[in-house]
């Protein structure tokens, strides 16, 4: 792993504090994901989304994080869900193992291309041929701030868009194109972007996907 992609101290760190925002659509979920199937929450967090999940029926889900510290603060809060921390990758799981897999805020939170394809290899391992994909991520930002924060580190991290927030973390705003090549091997079924506050408490913009892992011809 780069050391730009391992930030486990820091979500160590901030875990008691931290609020994630990135809204779950119902509607996409109730219309392409089944009540008793197998779900996988990436990158967890402490257990927001995979509570709403919980409160909308779905029971067979599982969440996984490399923070420890987040998963004991969801452990805590949400008693009743299967949290559970990972080393990293690979996942324990077979292939096809799962019938629809989230990434709430995840490859924001993986700066480098190549962990993040590494990533989108992993899922597309574990996810069955014909499963869902439902993404939420940071696009890059018009404002002023941002941009300058974009132009500012570019020499520092190589990528426009990868820059060092005030308290530490190490993250990443996605070009159009970065976002189709993370989609490799799958199909989209809708795009919407979406108002949120960042965890640093910013009004931004998310762009949130839902996607078909394609059925390879036999």
């Amino acid at each position: 792993m780069e050391p730009i992609d391992d930030q486990r101290p820091y979500w160590d760190r901030v875990a008691p504090d931290k609020t994630f925002t990135h809204p779950l659509n119902r509607d996409w979920l109730t219309a392409t994901i089944g009540r008793g199937d197998r779900i996988l929450d990436y990158g967890c967090g402490y257990g927001r989304t995979l509570n709403e999940l919980a409160s909308m029926g779905y029971a067979d889900a599982v969440g996984v994080d490399v923070s420890a510290r987040m998963i004991d603060r969801g452990r805590r809060a949400y008693p009743g869900l299967d949290l559970r921390v990972i080393d990293g990758l690979p996942l324990a799981w077979p292939e096809a193992s799962f019938d629809a897999v989230l990434l709430m805020a995840v490859l924001t939170c993986i700066p480098s291309d190549r962990r993040q394809d590494a990533v989108m290899r992993e899922v597309r391992r574990v996810l069955r041929p014909g499963g869902i994909l439902y993404i939420s991520d940071m696009p890059l930002q018009p404002d002023d701030r941002n941009l300058r924060r974009y132009t500012d580190q570019l020499a520092r991290f190589g990528t426009y868009g990868v820059f060092e927030t005030e308290d530490g973390a190490i993250v990443r705003h996605h070009t159009n194109e970065r976002i189709d090549a993370l989609l490799d091997g799958f199909d989209t079924i809708a795009k919407l972007s979406v108002q949120l506050t960042t965890m640093n408490a910013n009004a931004a913009t998310g762009l949130q996907i839902l996607a078909r892992r394609r059925v390879r011809d036999p």
